[in-house]
């Protein structure tokens, strides 16, 4: 039996892909991407096409009790080395004391695995969580910040020998946000429609294939409040007013907050004047990353700066409806843009 392991979504793909499988895969969180994947990816290859129909199962947490998984789970195969159990919508397993038991002697010919979605286990079942540590492998599968998606894209598409620009990066993230699932099925749409002699993801292509204007979006807006360009930011804002569904004050909120909340804490780097410190005290990948905080530290003030982030608390709060009794989104997303430019 392989070393129990609490690690990382590639370490685990690694494992898989080396044909090396433990007895349990506890996978829990509140991104479904990575506990899909690693499913599927059992599901697909820890058995032979033969030998699925007798050794492979599917579960429901709701459908069973941990006492049937792990009856089940302590069946031998037939006629194969392993069988398979997938356990879906295990959040939904009650009593897990059966379970707990099973974990601490696990039947080595069992591929046991728990798909636990949108949380994870209660914090106060330290025995279980030991227990299951103890059979294989417990993995939390975490929900992406909005500054990791770039490097997100970039690492997908590069495992696809495509690569992408900095500006098709965030018009995608921007545009798209943290639900993987979505973010990666409209990467494959993008990678299917590129040539074979021109595998390269240009802005052109992102607005060909996803419908992200290649001059009216959420990162030209930024780059226009980063510079405080005044007539840029309007037009961009005047466009959306006129085509909402090509963006939304709901989803240039959290970008704005996102960058001045990151422009604040730049302030603090024991190197400001320094790019290269500046990514670093940021967590940023490359120096080039810092750039738009060097010239929003020239642009704004700390305070003025604080005072955006308080004034996009009050823009978010009034677009939920809270002491704002008939001020449209457009208005508001005008108001916040005059505040911060002015």
């Amino acid at each position: 039996m392989a070393e129990a392991k609490n690690v990382n979504f590639d370490a685990i793909m690694a494992d898989l892909k080396a044909g090396k499988f433990v007895p349990v895969y506890y996978l829990m969180g509140d991104e479904p991407y990575y506990i899909d994947k690693i499913a599927d990816y059992i599901a697909e290859h820890a058995l032979q096409p033969e030998e699925r129909d007798f050794n492979q199962t599917i579960l429901f947490g709701s459908d069973v009790n941990a006492s049937q998984i792990a009856d089940a789970a302590r069946r031998y195969p037939m006629m194969a080395e392993r069988q398979v159990i997938i356990v879906k919508e295990a959040q939904n397993v009650k009593n897990t004391e059966p379970l707990e038991r099973y974990f601490k002697q696990p039947m080595p010919s069992t591929v046991l695995v728990m798909c636990h979605k949108n949380g994870t286990i209660d914090g106060r079942k330290k025995e279980y969580v030991r227990s299951i540590q103890s059979a294989g492998v417990l993995f939390e599968s975490k929900k992406l910040r909005d500054r990791d998606l770039p490097a997100f894209i970039e690492n997908y598409l590069s495992s696809r020998q495509v690569s992408i620009d900095p500006k098709s990066t965030q018009m995608i993230a921007d545009n798209i946000g943290a639900d993987l699932s979505r973010l990666t099925s409209e990467l494959d749409k993008v990678v299917l429609s590129l040539p074979e002699q021109d595998r390269r993801v240009t802005p052109q292509v992102v607005e060909d294939q996803i419908g992200v204007s290649k001059e009216f979006n959420g990162f030209e807006l930024r780059d226009a409040i980063v510079n405080r360009n005044v007539y840029k930011a309007n037009l961009i804002i005047k466009y959306f007013d006129e085509n909402p569904k090509a963006g939304s004050i709901y989803s240039f909120l959290p970008l704005l907050f996102n960058y001045f909340q990151n422009l604040m804490i730049a302030f603090y780097s024991p190197n400001p004047k320094s790019q290269e410190a500046v990514a670093e005290w940021l967590e940023m990948r490359s120096p080039w990353a810092a750039k738009d905080y060097m010239t929003g530290m020239r642009n704004y003030s700390g305070m003025k700066v604080m005072q955006i982030i308080s004034k996009i608390r009050e823009i978010d709060a009034k677009s939920k409806g809270l002491d704002n009794p008939n001020t449209g989104p457009g208005e508001l997303m005008k108001e916040l843009i005059f505040y911060i430019l002015h």
